[in-house]
C-alpha cells in the first residue's frame, strides 16, 4: 500500500528482457536504508517487488500483465521515474490510499500556466473516466493529486511548483502516455452496488447497499 506522496526519483540504468516480462536495474536518488529484498516499490505508480539491492540501486521484475496495463514497456535506460517506498503503519497519509495497481493509461491532453500552478489536462478512455469525480482523487505516475475539474473525455489536475519539481509530472509534454490509478474506494462501491448477494434467496432477501437504498436515504 501506498500513498502517492513521491519519495524520490530515480534513473533506469539497466531494461532486460525475461520471458514475456523484464527487470529493471535502477539507480535511486535518495539512500535505500531499510530497504530488503521482497520489499514493495511503486516505479512510476506500478507497485513492483525489489529482487535486488545494492546501495541505492535495485531491481525489480515487470510482469507481462505490468507490461501490459502500464507506460513501462516503453521506458529505456536513463529514464527518470517516480519512487515510492511502501507505506507503514506508523506513516501519515498525506495522498491518499494507493495499492500500486495500475487501471489503465491516459494521455497528457494540454499544459498551461495559470498564477503558480501548472494545469494539466488529461485524456481517459471511458472505462477509467467513470471512476472519476471532481474533488476526487486520483494517481498519475504514482503522484496522488486532486481532480479539479472533470472534461469530456478526462479530467484536469493543477500542480504546485513544489510536485512539478520533485516528481516527473512537470516533465511531461502533450501526447505523452501516463499511468493512472483510480480511486479504489469508488470501485468497491460499484461492485457492492452492481453485484447481487450471493446469500440472498426467495424467503431471505438481499440486504446491503443497492441503488434503491441510495434513492431513500437521499445520496442520490
Amino acid at each position: 500500500m501506498f500513498t502517492g506522496i513521491i519519495e524520490g526519483l530515480g534513473t533506469i540504468r539497466g531494461v532486460n528482457p525475461a520471458s514475456a516480462g523484464m527487470r529493471l536495474s535502477i539507480k535511486a536518488d535518495f539512500a535505500l536504508e531499510g530497504s530488503r529484498i521482497g520489499d514493495s516499490i511503486a516505479i512510476n505508480g506500478a507497485c513492483l517487488t525489489a529482487v535486488a539491492i545494492s546501495g541505492s540501486q535495485f531491481d525489480v521484475d515487470v510482469s507481462p500483465e505490468t507490461l501490459e496495463r502500464t507506460t513501462l514497456k516503453t521506458i529505456t535506460p536513463g529514464s527518470r521515474v517516480n519512487i515510492e517506498r511502501a507505506l507503514r503503519l506508523s506513516d501519515r497519509l498525506d495522498g491518499h490510499l494507493v495499492s500500486g495497481h495500475i487501471d489503465g493509461t491516459g494521455r497528457i491532453a494540454y499544459k498551461k500556466s495559470a498564477g503558480n500552478a501548472l494545469w494539466i489536462g488529461v485524456s481517459l478512455p471511458p472505462e477509467l473516466s467513470r471512476y472519476t469525480i471532481a474533488k476526487g482523487s486520483v494517481a498519475i505516475e504514482g503522484i496522488s493529486l486532486t481532480i479539479n475539474n472533470l472534461t469530456a473525455d478526462g479530467f484536469e489536475v493543477a500542480i504546485i511548483p513544489h510536485t512539478a519539481a520533485v516528481t516527473t509530472i512537470g516533465e511531461k509534454n502533450p501526447g505523452a502516455a501516463v499511468n493512472i490509478e483510480t480511486d479504489m474506494i469508488g470501485k468497491y462501491i460499484e461492485k457492492f452496488i452492481a453485484k447481487p448477494n450471493a446469500n440472498a434467496s426467495a424467503d431471505k432477501p438481499a440486504s446491503g447497499v443497492d441503488m434503491a437504498f441510495l434513492h431513500k436515504t437521499g445520496f442520490i
